[in-house]
């Protein structure tokens, strides 16, 4: 197993140059991936997709992408054509991690809709059919769904590499259809879904891929982690929400164990503190040594 390890930051609007900062450090100290939230009826925040499209432009191997973004509030058509113009800017650096749909009072204050969970996982699925048949160039795109509908529209542009899609699935049902349809699963933090929760979840991603006829380790597993890289060891106890505060030998450990415990393979850091020392420590200590502990 290949371990990939990522960073998460906020499209905070008064931060911006902040965050660029940081992706093009990211980039030149070799991080992997860097998720950006998508939570557009939030005033302090920017659009996804514009600080996406920015740190793509602003940087050379660093693969980004939306954690996750908000499906509802951005129709399935349009977002496969924006992922696959992103993906060709970036000669093949974006992926496309989708949510159903969460805080629903501010989805709708926007002028979103108001969806129970059996809708949302509807509509979900027709949105990945929908973003996939946009992504085959010389194509009519057809999907008559409950939620969304394409009549004929003319399919394209191909993104520059298979884009991944990724849900960011909680319940059990979620789970099952991520392991129907997805390529990816991004575990929710553990305010959304605690962590005594993930090594079920994976179970119920890989049952139910296996049912679909698909291989379970062609999924990719992106465990989020909420916390801060300490200079001392600290005890961690990874149940509930809890953030994790140790030194980078802790954070490898842990990492180590959920890697060959619970078959996560990317793992991406969600500090308390998004700054410059946070991002080198976890790149240049808490990565090597995880892949030390694997070898």
């Amino acid at each position: 197993m290949t371990l990939r390890f990522g960073m998460q930051l906020a499209p905070t609007a008064s931060e911006l140059e902040q965050l660029r900062e940081l992706a093009r450090l990211a980039d030149r100290e070799g991080l992997d991936l860097l998720g950006i939230q998508d939570h557009p009826y939030a005033g302090s925040l920017a659009d996804t997709f514009a600080v996406i499209a920015t740190v793509l432009a602003d940087t050379e191997r660093l693969r980004v992408f939306p954690d996750v973004a908000s499906l509802p509030m951005r129709g399935p058509a349009m977002l496969g054509k924006q992922a696959a113009t992103l993906d060709l800017l970036s000669a093949g650096r974006f992926e496309l991690a989708l949510g159903a749909g969460a805080f629903w009072q501010g989805i709708s204050a926007m002028g979103g809709p108001a969806r129970t969970n059996p809708e949302a996982l509807q509509a979900l699925e027709e949105a990945t059919r929908i973003i996939r048949a946009m992504w085959i160039p010389g194509r009519k795109a057809h999907e008559d769904g409950s939620y969304y509908a394409v009549h004929g529209v003319q399919s394209g542009p191909a993104p520059a590499h298979s884009v991944g899609i990724w849900f960011g699935s909680v319940g059990p049902k979620a789970h099952a259809l991520t392991g129907r349809i997805a390529d990816g699963w991004a575990a929710p933090i553990p305010h959304y879904l605690p962590y005594e929760k993930w090594a079920a979840a994976q179970q119920i991603i890989s049952a139910a891929a296996t049912d679909a006829g698909r291989d379970p380790a062609s999924i990719t597993r992106i465990a989020q982690l909420v916390g801060h890289i300490t200079d001392a060891p600290g005890p961690v106890d990874l149940r509930g929400e809890a953030p994790i505060r140790t030194n980078a030998a802790g954070w490898a450990r842990i990492l180590a164990d959920l890697a060959d415990g619970t078959g996560f393979d990317t793992f991406v850091y969600w500090p308390e503190s998004p700054d410059e020392t946070q991002l080198r420590r976890w790149i240049n200590e808490v990565a090597p040594m995880t892949r030390a502990l694997r070898t």
